[in-house]
């Protein structure tokens, strides 16, 4: 199924440019004409040009001119050219043709059917690539939104984990604490006591005939 984007063709003559136009409808393709380079210019740079058709020589800016403009923008810079020529074509054209990345360089008056054959091959292969390149930028679109999933999932669990040992930490802190045993003291020493008077001292009894010994006798009172 033919894309939205659109073939340009683009020459100064009417006549040609109506000849090309009812060489490619059988493609089906969205067909746009300009007559000149810088009309050309503007259709591209609008977007949504899948291929050029363009020829060589025009008053003002030549095909060349356009090529050359096209090559130095990113966006522009591989839609597919082919070039068209009714003078013929010399050494020096043909390389600096090719080495500005034109696809082909078509003759004046065209065969429709080559002009077919090589318009479809080239329009299609830049359309599948596009496709690609668009697989591939949403690919790793897709794998960057998922590491950054993955990658805030990381830190909400980590957070998480950080949250729940506070809380572990508030909850053992507000609990009953343990109390340590107040520790025991040795009682004071008690100074010692003095020896208490023995008042049980048995005084001996003199019984009736048993021996006395004789109390001494007082001393004479000598004045």
């Amino acid at each position: 199924m033919p894309s939205d984007a659109a073939i340009l063709i683009v020459d100064d003559h009417e006549d040609t440019l109506y000849a090309l136009e009812s060489a490619l409808a059988p493609l089906g393709y969205r067909l746009l004409r300009a007559t000149s380079g810088d009309e050309a210019l503007k259709h591209v740079l609008r977007g949504q040009i899948g291929l050029l058709l363009l020829d060589v020589r025009m008053p003002g800016v030549s095909g060349l001119d356009v090529v050359r403009y096209l090559r130095r923008l990113e966006q522009t810079q591989h839609i597919p050219v082919i070039l068209l020529t009714g003078f013929g074509t010399d050494q020096e054209l043909t390389s600096t043709a090719f080495d500005l990345g034109v696809a082909d360089l078509v003759m004046k008056p065209v065969d429709p059917w080559s002009l077919r054959t090589k318009v479809r091959y080239l329009y299609d292969a830049h359309q599948r690539a596009l496709a690609l390149e668009r697989e591939v930028r949403a690919l790793r679109t897709h794998d960057q939104s998922q590491e950054q999933e993955q990658s805030q999932g990381r830190r909400q669990d980590h957070r998480q984990e950080q949250e729940q040992g506070r809380r572990q930490e508030q909850e053992q802190g507000q609990g009953p604490r343990a109390t340590a045993p107040a520790p025991r003291t040795a009682p004071a020493p008690q100074s010692p006591r003095p020896p208490r008077p023995r008042t049980d001292t048995a005084i001996p009894v003199q019984r009736d005939g048993e021996n006395r010994t004789p109390a001494p006798k007082p001393a004479p009172d000598r004045t």
